[in-house]
C-alpha cells in the first residue's frame, strides 16, 4: 500500500491518503509570502545567473473567501528492494570488502576526482583498511552532482538527479551510510507531456499489487493516449528476441542505434517518436538516431524484472551535502582524507613507466602506493602521459567522447498549477526531463513560488550559445506545452531569477560500437587503476555506474595488495642504494 499524493490544479493543496502502518515522512504548511522579487549576485562555478528587475514588487495576496496557499508534500515508503538479486549482489561486494583481511600494512591510495566514482572508490578501500587520499580540481564536491548556493541561498545543481529502485549500489550505499531516510520516493509511475494537448498529461502507472515484469506490462498496456493497440503489439514482438535472448542479446545490440534497432524489429517509428526519444535524452542527453540500443535494452532490463526497479526518488537537498558530505565524513573517520583544491597537473612516471606521483598546480607532489584516476574520460584523456597513448588499453579510449548537457533553473513569481510532485519527461525537441523543485524536494521547498528544473538536451547546438538565448527557448517550449501559465512574453508566469549551467562533457556518449572501448578498472600499468562510470560494469553512464566502478576499483587494489606492497619495498630498495 501506498501514499497516494498529488498537486491540485485548483488550489495546490496536496490531498493524500495514509492505509496501514504508513508513516508521513515529510510534510509542510508555510503561508508566508515573499513580497520582494528575489535579488540575486554573480557567483562562481560555470553556473550564470541574472537578477530580474522589477518595477514593483510582487504581492500574493489571498482573495476574499480563500484561504490562504498551503502546499503539504507526502512522500511514499521506501520500496522493498533487499530482496533482489542485484540488490543482494551489491550487499555482498560490500561486504566483502568490509570484511577483507586486516593489511598489515595499509595501502595509501591516491585517487584523483571527488565525484561519486572517486568517493565511492575511497569509501570501500577505507572500508578494506586501506588510506585512501582524494583529490578534487574544485571547491565542491561531487563532479557531476556538484552544487552551488547562490546569494539568496537558493540551490542549483549540475543535473536533475533521480535515484532508481534500480540502483542497487546506489542503495546499498544509502544504507552503509545510514542515510536513507534523505531519499524522497514517488509514486511509481512515468509521466509525459503532451505536446499535441497542451497542459495535459499521460500517464504509465505500475499498480502495487502486481510482481514483475507484469506491473510494467499493466503500466504499457493501460495506456492508450500515447500508444495504439497495434503499436503496442508491434513493439512487444519486437521485443520477444530480448525477452528470450537475454543479456547475451543485449550486448549483441551494441552496433545499432535505437532507431536502426526499432526498424529492423519491424517497430513502427511512431513508438520511437512517442517514447524512446524521450527516454533516450533521459538516459544519456542524446536521440535516439545516436544512442546505441544497448542502452535502452539494459534499461528495459532493469526495469521490467525487477518490481521497484523504476520507482524513482529525489534527494531531500543539494547533493554535496546531503550525499557527498557523509561520504567523505565516513572516508575521514576511517583514516582517510579529501583535498579541496587540488587539481592535477601532470602524471609524473618512474623510469619503469609506472606511476611516480601526481604533480599539483600548486606545485605539490603526491605519492602512494597506488593512484586511481576517477575524473571524467576526457580530462584522463588530456593528461595522459606520452608513453602510455599507444598502449591499446588507452588508445581505445578515443572512442569513448563525454556529452554535453546544460541544466536550467527557473525561479517564477508563482507556484504553477500544472505540475507533479514527480519527475516529468518533456517530449520537447530542445528539453529532456523536468521537476518542480518545490514540491518534489524538501530542501527546496516553496509554497509560493516554483522553481522548474530542466535537463536541456541534446545540447551540442547550444553548449556555446548565451544564456539568455538558452533561457529564451526553455521559454517557447514551456509555453508551447503550458499555454495557461507560461507564456514566452511573461505575461503569465514571470521569471524571478534563473542558473543556466553548462557541462561540455558530462557522461559518456553511448553510441553504437563503443562497449568494447570501456576500460577494466585495472589498467596494464601496474599501480594505476581507473573509476567512472565510462570504465566496464553493467549500468552505463548513471550514479550507479560510477558508485559501482568505484567499488570494483577499490576490490581490484584490496586483490593486488601483495603485489603493491612488493612493488613499493622495491622502490624502496632503489631509493637506498642511490
Amino acid at each position: 500500500m501506498t501514499i497516494g499524493g498529488f498537486v491540485s490544479a485548483a488550489n495546490l493543496s496536496c490531498q493524500s491518503t495514509l492505509t496501514g502502518n504508513q508513516t508521513l515522512r515529510c510534510g509542510f504548511l508555510n503561508n508566508s509570502v515573499k513580497t520582494n522579487a528575489l535579488a540575486f549576485g554573480g557567483c562562481e562555478s560555470m553556473g550564470h545567473s541574472l537578477r530580474i528587475p522589477h518595477t514593483k514588487a510582487i504581492r500574493l495576496r489571498p482573495r476574499k473567501g480563500v484561504s490562504p496557499l498551503q502546499v503539504v508534500c507526502m512522500d511514499f515508503p521506501r520500496p522493498e528492494l533487499e530482496n533482489t538479486v542485484n540488490f543482494l549482489e551489491a550487499a555482498y561486494l560490500s561486504s566483502s570488502l568490509r570484511a577483507s583481511a586486516r593489511p598489515s600494512k595499509p595501502l595509501t591510495v591516491v585517487i584523483a576526482g571527488a565525484g561519486l566514482a572517486g568517493l565511492s572508490t575511497a569509501k570501500y578501500l577505507a572500508d578494506a583498511g586501506h588510506k585512501p587520499i582524494l583529490l578534487e580540481s574544485r571547491d565542491v564536491l561531487g563532479g557531476k552532482v556538484a552544487a552551488w548556493k547562490d546569494d539568496d541561498g537558493d540551490w542549483y545543481e549540475t543535473g536533475l538527479h533521480i535515484f532508481f529502485g534500480a540502483y542497487p549500489n546506489v542503495q546499498n550505499l544509502f544504507g552503509e551510510l545510514g542515510i536513507d531516510d534523505r531519499l524522497q520516493w514517488k509514486e511509481h509511475s512515468m509521466i509525459f507531456a503532451m505536446p499535441n494537448k497542451p497542459g495535459e498529461f499521460s500517464r504509465f502507472d505500475f499498480p502495487e499489487v502486481l510482481p514483475a515484469p507484469l506491473n510494467g506490462i499493466w503500466a504499457i498496456l493501460k495506456n492508450n493516449e500515447m500508444l495504439t493497440w497495434p503499436d503496442k503489439v508491434k513493439f512487444a514482438i519486437g521485443l520477444l528476441p530480448a525477452m528470450l535472448g537475454g543479456q547475451a542479446y543485449v550486448e549483441a545490440q551494441d552496433g545499432l542505434t535505437v532507431k536502426e534497432w526499432m526498424r529492423k524489429q519491424g517497430v513502427p517509428d511512431c513508438v520511437t517518436d512517442e517514447v524512446f526519444v524521450a527516454m533516450s535524452k533521459a538516459l544519456n542527453f542524446i536521440n535516439p538516431d545516436e544512442l546505441s540500443m544497448q542502452c535502452i535494452l539494459i534499461a528495459l532490463n532493469r526495469f521490467l524484472q525487477e518490481k521497484n526497479g523504476s520507482k524513482m526518488a529525489f534527494l531531500d537537498g543539494n547533493p554535496p551535502e546531503r550525499l557527498c558530505m557523509p561520504i567523505v565524513d565516513h572516508i575521514q573517520s576511517l583514516g582517510g582524507e579529501v583535498r579541496l583544491n587540488s587539481r592535477i597537473q601532470k602524471i609524473e612516471l618512474n623510469n619503469d613507466g609506472t606511476v611516480k606521483s601526481f604533480l599539483l598546480n600548486n606545485g605539490n607532489m603526491i605519492e602512494g602506493d597506488a593512484y586511481v584516476f576517477a575524473t571524467p574520460v576526457d580530462i584522463l584523456k588530456l593528461l595522459l602521459p606520452e608513453n602510455w597513448k599507444e598502449i591499446p588499453y588507452f588508445q581505445r579510449l578515443k572512442k569513448l567522447v563525454g556529452v554535453p548537457v546544460i541544466n536550467v533553473h527557473i525561479w517564477f513569481d508563482r507556484k504553477l498549477k500544472n505540475t507533479y510532485d514527480h519527475l516529468l519527461f518533456s517530449r520537447s525537441p530542445l528539453l529532456s526531463v523536468y521537476a518542480d523543485m518545490s514540491v518534489t524536494c524538501k530542501e527546496y521547498y516553496n509554497p509560493n513560488q516554483s522553481m522548474l528544473e530542466l535537463v536541456f538536451a541534446p545540447a551540442e547546438e547550444w553548449i556555446s550559445r548565451s544564456d539568455s538565448d538558452i533561457i529564451d527557448a526553455t521559454m517557447n517550449e514551456l509555453a508551447r506545452l503550458f499555454p495557461d501559465e507560461i507564456s514566452t512574453d511573461q505575461s503569465k508566469a514571470k521569471i524571478v531569477k534563473y542558473h543556466v549551467v553548462k557541462t561540455p562533457r558530462s557522461v559518456y556518449k553511448i553510441v553504437p560500437d563503443c562497449e568494447p572501448c570501456r576500460p577494466l578498472q585495472r589498467s596494464p600499468i601496474e599501480g594505476f587503476y581507473l573509476a567512472g562510470d565510462y570504465t566496464k560494469q553493467k549500468y552505463l553512464a548513471s550514479m550507479e555506474g560510477a558508485v559501482l566502478s568505484g567499488k570494483l576499483c577499490a576490490q581490484a587494489i584490496v586483490q593486488d595488495y601483495e603485489l603493491l606492497i612488493a612493488r613499493g619495498q622495491t622502490r624502496l630498495a632503489q631509493a637506498s642504494v642511490y
